[in-house]
């Protein structure tokens, strides 16, 4: 039994089966991420502290008691200063804040509860925002759950210096590589790639159970070019291993998210077609690199 004061911020949690994971698993959405991508379908899990979130048909005065909403809008630039945040505790719909706080052993004991609907190999997924910017909770949870046998996954930027620590602790890999080139990646995030690059040899070199996963985007990784310059960057670490690589199309399901946090949502109306995805696998392929669907 922990005596951990720790705590971890939450902004969302469910089921979902086989897309964060193997089999039937509870997925625990923590707040916070040091990457600024703006195609991302989370925007609310970016901020540490949690984001205030709208919902316009329940935005009145009466919202916010400090005067803040005005002719159905917030003005955001006094929330800055609002250090009570008095809305997010009155029963109204019009203001909320993105997460809550749980003690981490009432997080493993939650856990341990929905055990019965961990079928097909499920368990927990640890995703965010970004899991690593709760590194030390992060990996006190991993070990409650690992004490309660709970098979645990995490999903992850890869860019925390000190992410291996986790590899003892996580049964199930799950990473993303957001682009090859470093200047792009630092362009389009605000973060380098060279610690995810580094972070994805490790992990290749140590862990037994891992997916990559590349988000195909528009005008940002989806050229036919792009997909050499992935493969030159992967085939070193995974070729000849047992680690799939998952393409993921860009959508746009987050975009009202955007509107809700008050940030305008900067994305072109394009897709992915058939074909792209298409190509990047010939070419992933053609480097000894497996391709998988989810």
């Amino acid at each position: 039994m922990s005596d951990s004061t720790r705590t971890l911020k939450v902004f969302q949690q469910g089921f979902n089966y086989s897309q964060d994971g193997r089999g039937n698993r509870l997925v625990l959405h923590l707040q916070g991420c040091n990457m600024h991508c703006p195609w991302c379908s989370n925007p609310e899990g970016m901020p540490t502290r949690g984001a205030l979130m709208t919902e316009k048909e329940w935005l009145t005065e009466s919202s916010c008691p400090k005067g803040a909403v005005r002719n159905g809008l917030l003005d955001r630039s006094l929330c800055e200063n609002c250090a009570d945040i008095p809305c997010t505790g009155l029963r109204q719909k019009g203001i909320r804040l993105s997460c809550k706080d749980y003690p981490v052993e009432e997080l493993a004991d939650r856990c341990a509860r929905s055990a019965p609907m961990f079928f097909d190999g499920g368990g927990v997924t640890l995703t965010g925002g970004e899991i690593s910017l709760q590194f030390d909770a992060v990996r006190e949870l991993l070990i409650l759950l690992g004490e309660r046998g709970i098979h645990r996954a995490i999903e992850t930027n890869g860019s925390h210096p000190h992410l291996g620590e986790l590899i003892p602790l996580v049964d199930q890999w799950i990473m993303d590589i957001k682009h090859y080139d470093d200047e792009t990646h630092r362009k389009w995030t605000g973060v380098s790639n060279r610690q995810v690059l580094e972070n994805l040899a490790i992990v290749a070199a140590r862990h037994r159970d891992v997916l990559l996963r590349i988000p195909l985007i528009p005008g940002f990784n989806s050229a036919p070019e792009d997909a050499e310059g992935f493969a030159k960057v992967l085939e070193p670490h995974i070729r000849g291993k047992m680690i799939p690589v998952e393409l993921l199309s860009y959508h746009e399901f987050g975009k009202i998210k955007w509107a809700q946090c008050g940030k305008p949502y900067t994305m072109p109306p394009e897709k992915i077609s058939p074909e792209t995805v298409a190509h990047f696998e010939r070419v992933l392929n053609g480097h000894g690199i497996t391709c998988i669907h989810t």
